[in-house]
Formats: C-alpha cells, structure tokens, sequence
C-alpha cells in the first residue's frame, strides 16, 4: 500500500527544526511590517474625518477636542506608525534573508555530506549533472523563494486578515463587495497550483538533463576535439536546451494568464466597492471619513493580489526543488557499517561461494572461493568483462555478494566498519583521479598530516619524485582538475606514491601501471616489488609480464575461477593463461 508524500512545505518545516525560532520570529516581523503599513489609509480617513467632522470626529471621541490639537496628534501618530512600519520592514528582510542563505548553505552541505554515505550503485543510476543540479539550481530555486516569496505571502494573507476586519467593522453593508472577488481569486490560485506543479517538476527534470549533458561534455572535451565532433556535441547541448525551453514554455504560458484574470476580478470588486460606498455615503448611511479608508482599503487588499501569480511561481518552482531536495536527502544506503572495529588487520581476504549480479539481474560472479592470504601478492588476470573489476568493488564494500561471504582476517565484511576496512586498504586504478590542486595536497589526499619526509619518501617509491622536482613549482605546482596539467604516467604516479603514503595492509593495483611506458613500468615495479612486502597486495593486470612474479595467479573467465598457480605452474598447464602469455609474448600470431 503506497503512502502519499507529505506536502514540501511540511517536509521543509521538519527539516528545518533547528531554524523554527528564527522562521517563527521573521513571520512575526513580516506580519507587524504590513499592519503597520496598512495604517496610512486609516491615517488619511481619519484626516478627512476631522476636516469634515472638526469636534464629533475619531481624536475627539479620544478626548482631543481641540482641532490643531487633532491634527498634531495625528502627525506623532503617523510619525510614530511609519518608523514601525520601516523597523519591521528591515528585520523582516533581514531575518528572510539570513535564513535563506543558512538553510541554502545548510541544505546543500547536508545533501553534499548525504551523497557521500550513498552506495556505488547510486552514482551509477544517476549522472553527475543531474545531482549537480540539485546541489546548485535547486538550493537556489528554494533561497530565492525564502528570500522574497515567502514574506510576500504572509503579506498578503495579513493584508486579507487585517483589511477584513476593518470593512466589517466600518461597514458591514459594503464589505462583502470587497471580498467578492477572493474566493475566486483563491480558488483560480489553487486550480493554477494543481495545473503549473507538473509542468515546473517537468522543468526541472530537464534542467537536470541539460546539466548532465553539459557535465558530460566538458568532462571529455579533449574526445570531442580529437574526433572533431564539436557541431555535432553543439547540437545536442541545443536539442537538450531546446526541450528546456520548451517545457518552460509550458510553464509560461499558464503563469503568465494567471495575473490578467486576477485583475480583472479585481477590477470588479474595487469598482462594486467604490460605486455602492459612494451610493451609502451620498444618501447619508456612511462618513465621509469611513468612505475614504474603505477606498483606500479596496485598493491595498485588491492590488497586491495581482502578484499572487508571480508569488505562486515562485512557491511553485521552490516546492519542485524542495520535493527533489528532501528526496535526495531520503535516500537511505544498502551498504551501512557493521558493530566491528579492527584494531590490526593482518590482511587474509577470502570469497567464499560468492556470487553477484547487479541490479539488472545480470550475474557476473559465480561462485567464486578465493583466498588471499596475508603479506602474499596475488594477481588476477583475464579477458576484459570476465568480473575483475567487480571482484574489486567486492573486496572494498562498494558492493556486497548476492550470495556467499567476503572476510578479511575471518570477519565478514558487512560486520566491519566501513570507514577501518577501507582505510586498510589502498587502491590504485588505472582510472586515476587527481583533485584540482598540488601535487603535495593529491599525494597527502589519504595522510594530510603527513611530514615533508613521509611524502618524498613515497614519491621515491613511485618513482615520482624525479618529475615533481622537475614541474614549475615542484610539490606546488597546481595539477589542474582531474590533474589534465601532468601527462597519465605522471598522474598514475601521483596516485601510486598516494597510496604508499597511506600505508595500508592490503594494496589494491587494478592496472596501476597501464599509463605508463616500460621504462617507468619497470621502475615502478622494482618499487611495487619493495613495496608489497609484508603487506598482502592484489594485482589487476592485462598486461601479463607486470604480474608474472606474483605468488599466486587466478585467471576468471565469465565470473568464475577457471585456473589457479603461479606463473610457471600456468604455463605447464596450458590452459587460458598460457594462450594469453603466448599471443602476449608474440610466441603465436594473431589475426
């Protein structure tokens, strides 16, 4: 049984529990900022009232008989009544404003902070752009309504209240001409709600879209230039704007219909107004002075209702934000932490019956037992989708087994804390990742506590330390974002040295030696060689020749183990790996 979603504003009002003083104290504000200024219309009745009136009018009844007197009186009060009016006015903006940049700065930290507990799965279910834009655009639809459109609706809803009450108190007789056009108004406004919500959630699935591709485009501009396809890449940026732009279209056309059919319902009751009070105040059945404010009245509670289309515009894009905001943040994680904390891990790494298929229910392990045992280096070899790197994604929790058990040191890992297993092991891929910055903060990304001493010392062990020294400004020279400033040898050993400095028990190396030519690889192998000593180190290689050293070697083959030995046994069994040593070695030809 489906249960229905809470309003947005509901959702936001219990997010923001932290923040309901403030929101009680802002509201507050905006609520004395239009009482108080909608007294000037009562102020300029009551002018009229004592011009026409002199001794039976309003001040008089409050004791003030004098006429100069009245008037003065008057003045202090409309002195008094305006500096009111502009002290609530500024604490309204500015308590609307605070709270709108705090749970704008708020809400995308804890959307940022709620993405990073969100499993592997996720980032591959949604594209960086779309979640970009939640973080950006849709933080931003929400401020700039907390901003502005907020208090513009308690304004409006004060100014209904207060004028009301004023019309029934003046004149019963005429108010209700006043209110005529209300319910329609109302209703029109709820009917444009209903109708302009999908349209904006629309609105926003493609912002999101366009975000993605636009994302998706600068991420690999160097492929779009080699295969000179910008004309092509440039119409699909305008194909994905151009369904933006339709659906804001949409969108437009019912927003921008509402305010001329609010105002001439408007225009109705104003005009009903000002003819049937003029009627009552010529025949003698209301003052002059009533007659005024009622005038003025009309027009104050009538005219700002001409913004609610542009006020519910602005609500309607917030609340589509706010939906997709809260959802971000409902997200829960399949992979959560488990009781156990190791103090020392000595670095066994088991799959027993393990089996995993993704979410399309595809299974690409089967059944595998494996052991890696502490301190022994191990490689895993085989022909491209045969499982290797998901047996890696295994191995770090990214995901857990359909069926069976992963253990390190004979704990399973879903009882492990997630945090303690992955800092026990370090992982270097062949799709290196370097964060805009130096070289000094990538290589101390996992120790930033690390001494000048620890991080040369690993840059030795990668071999890197002859390059950066080489670079403009040495351990400060700026990589550029994902590091596109050093050629890929260079990243890779910026990576490599990353994970020496962390120093984990276990080291993962998927391809770590893929971007780089056989010099350096040799280089970085007698490092490697050193390096996985005493440590138990796993090896993902296509490139036989880089593993051929190893203790054991598993070949997978479509998820399975299909044959396991070192390098020599290998070869004398003459099964799969020893085809691949021979088409690698050129013993056999290809094609």
């Amino acid at each position: 049984m489906s249960t229905q979603r809470p309003h947005p504003l509901l959702r936001l009002w219990r997010h923001a529990s932290g923040h309901r003083r403030q929101i009680v104290l802002a509201t507050t504000c905006s609520i004395l900022n239009k009482t108080f200024d909608l007294a000037p219309p009562v102020l300029i009745g009551a002018a009229v009232d004592i011009v026409v009136r002199r001794e039976e009018s309003w001040f008089a009844a409050l004791g003030i008989e004098d006429l100069r007197m009245q008037l003065v009186a008057l003045a202090i009060a409309t002195f008094a009544i305006w500096c009111l009016e502009s002290l609530f006015e500024y604490l309204a903006h500015v308590l609307w404003r605070n709270l709108a940049q705090t749970i704008q700065h708020e809400l995308r930290i804890d959307a940022y902070a709620h993405l990073q507990t969100l499993d592997l799965a996720f980032f591959e279910a949604n594209t960086s752009g779309g979640l970009m834009a939640v973080l950006n655009d849709d933080v931003n639809q929400l401020e700039r309504f907390l901003d502005g459109g907020a208090d513009d609706l308690l304004q409006m809803a004060t100014t209904v209240v207060l004028i009301g009450a004023m019309f029934f108190y003046l004149a019963p007789t005429v108010a209700w001409l006043a209110f005529v056009p209300i319910p329609l108004i109302l209703w029109g406004s709820f009917t444009f709600q209903k109708r302009i919500a999908p349209r904006y959630a629309a609105v926003r699935a493609e912002v999101s879209a366009l975000n993605a591709q636009l994302a998706n485009n600068l991420g690999g501009i160097a492929t779009i230039k080699s295969f000179t396809a910008e004309t092509r890449e440039n119409d699909r940026i305008a194909t994905a704007s151009d369904r933006y732009r339709q659906v804001n279209r949409a969108a437009i056309r019912l927003s921008s219909a509402f305010s001329p059919l609010i105002r001439i319902a408007i225009l109705v009751g104003f005009t009903a107004t000002l003819v049937w009070g003029g009627f009552l105040t010529l025949d003698g059945g209301l003052e002059v002075g009533a007659y005024s404010v009622l005038v003025f009245l009309t027009q104050r509670l009538l005219w700002p209702l001409t913004r609610l289309g542009e006020t519910f515009d602005l609500y309607q894009r917030a609340m589509a934000s706010t939906n997709r905001l809260l959802d971000l943040l409902a997200e829960r994680p399949t992979i959560v932490d488990g009781p156990k904390s190791l103090d020392t891990i000595r670095g066994e790494l088991r799959l027993a019956g393990v089996s995993f298929a993704y979410r399309d229910g595809h299974h690409v392990l089967h059944d595998l037992d494996l052991v890696f045992a502490a301190g022994e280096t191990a490689a895993i070899v085989g022909p491209t989708g045969s499982g290797k790197s998901t047996l890696i994604k295994l191995l770090l929790r990214f995901y857990d087994p359909t069926t069976g058990r992963v253990t390190l040191d004979g704990h399973d890992l879903r009882e492990l804390e997630i945090a303690a297993l992955r800092r026990g092991i370090g992982l270097v891929s062949q799709d290196v990742f370097l964060f805009h910055g130096t070289v000094r903060d990538n290589i101390a990304y996992g120790r930033p506590d690390a001494t000048d001493d620890e991080l040369e010392r690993a840059a030795r062990i990668a071999e890197a330390d002859d390059f950066i020294r080489s670079l403009p400004d040495g351990w400060d020279t700026v990589v550029g974002e994902r590091g596109q400033r050093l050629s890929g040898g260079q990243r890779q050993r910026v990576s490599i040295a990353r994970a020496v400095l962390a120093d984990p028990p276990v080291l993962i190396l998927d391809e770590a030696t893929s971007a780089v030519d056989n010099e350096t690889e040799a280089a970085i192998q007698r490092s490697l060689a050193e390096l996985a000593k005493g440590r138990t180190t796993i090896v993902i290689a296509h490139r036989l020749s880089t593993i051929r050293h190893a203790d054991r070697i598993h070949v997978i083959e479509s998820g399975r183990v299909v044959e396991s030995g070192n390098h020599d046994e290998l070869l004398a069994h003459g099964g799969l790996y020893a085809g691949l040593w021979r088409v690698q070695t050129g013993a056999v030809q290809v094609g």
